[in-house]
């Protein structure tokens, strides 16, 4: 199934975007008449008949919508640090989307090597990667902030997870952690490739974040940042 992304769906009918658009008509070649799948990023699915096959701006009349295409029956926020080599950060937002999260925070921390990060390309992974892997939801990534800012702005109602190699305090396994089917959000904070100051660590335990390990392996940030997503997940399934 080709996916397509629009956001301008009014009335019945649905319009792509310019590059949304070319995409449809000169490089698949569709025309008049043909159906397509549209997602909207925010959870629904439709089924579009066109009726104005314009590379520049493809229009069609929904004849079906489906909401919750491609959810997952929870809602996981991951706040990872950055690493120093942007690919390898990129690799993990493209592969956390294909698996399921909603929302990517970039955090800063004290021994953070990368402390500047454009968030344009990273949401048009986000997008590519939700289309590729049938999810009618895009996940939202955030403007960066500090580890500090966002352990004290957490909702205070999610279960909130941090990961670090600290071995001066007791560590939960992040499965035994996880609360499947409790309906309560999960947060989950990684650090930076220097892992958290201890400073950054003991502020989170005093506002209840939870000390998590993943298992004996020593992991690269983008790693454990997906082996926590996949917890998370496989925790449902």
């Amino acid at each position: 199934m080709e996916l397509f992304f629009s956001q301008d769906i009014h009335d019945g009918r649905i319009r792509l975007d310019p590059e949304e658009s070319a995409h449809c008509i000169r490089v698949l070649r569709h025309r008049p008449g043909d159906e397509i799948s549209v997602i909207d990023g925010r959870g629904n699915l439709y089924r579009c008949e066109l009726d104005l096959a314009d590379a520049k701006g493809a229009e069609g009349r929904v004849t079906a919508m489906t909401p919750g295409f491609g959810a997952h029956p929870y809602h996981l926020t991951m706040a990872v640090c950055p690493t120093k080599n942007i690919d390898r950060f990129e690799w993990f937002v493209e592969k956390a989307t294909e698996i399921g999260v909603d929302v990517i925070s970039p955090v800063i921390g004290e021994r953070s090597e990368r402390k500047v990060l454009k968030t344009d390309r990273l949401r048009r992974l986000t997008l590519s990667a939700a289309k590729q892997s049938l999810k009618g939801t895009v996940p939202q990534v955030a403007e960066p902030q500090s580890v500090r800012d966002f352990i004290a702005g957490a909702p205070a109602e999610a279960l909130k997870l941090i990961c670090y190699c600290f071995d001066d305090v007791e560590r939960t396994p992040v499965t035994a952690a996880l609360q499947p089917g409790s309906g309560r959000p999960v947060c989950i904070l990684i650090g930076p490739e220097g892992d958290f100051s201890p400073e950054e660590a003991a502020l989170a335990r005093a506002n209840g974040w939870i000390p998590v390990q993943l298992g004996p392996s020593r992991l690269r940030t983008e790693t454990a940042a997906l082996t926590a997503v996949t917890a998370v997940y496989l925790s449902t399934v």
